[in-house]
């Protein structure tokens, strides 16, 4: 039986804790657009690609906690804390995810969240 967009999106948010950038990818469609909102947006698979390998070279962990997910035909809407350990740094950065799935895959992810809070935990 096929996956609900919503159960699509929490099994992605689990897999970012086994920082696997080939399973990660493995969610996306060729097309996807993923916008990190304070940046340009990744378009495309191998931009996606590259945009999630920037952030998984440096983490040597991460585990993403759903707070409150909501969804609406193919779009889901993750409320999560994701907990990240970089460069011996520590953040629990408060985002909100917004997914467009088509069949299992993701289409569009667009993650809204203060980069200030990112950047003073990991001293930059």
């Amino acid at each position: 039986m096929a996956r609900t967009p919503e159960e699509v999106v929490r099994d992605f948010c689990t897999a970012w804790s086994r920082l696997d950038v080939d399973e990660l990818m493995g969610y996306f469609t060729d097309d996807a657009v993923y916008h990190n909102m304070p940046t340009r947006p990744a378009e495309g698979r191998e931009a996606v690609r590259g945009t999630i390998e920037s952030f998984l070279k440096g983490w040597q962990g991460t585990e993403w906690e759903i707070l409150n997910i909501a969804s609406s035909g193919n779009v889901v809407l993750a409320e999560r804390v994701d907990r990240i350990d970089a460069g011996g740094k520590h953040v629990d950065l408060p985002v909100t995810g917004v997914f467009e799935v088509e069949g299992e895959q993701i289409r569009a992810w667009r993650d809204y969240f203060d980069i200030g809070t990112y950047m003073r935990a990991m001293g930059q």
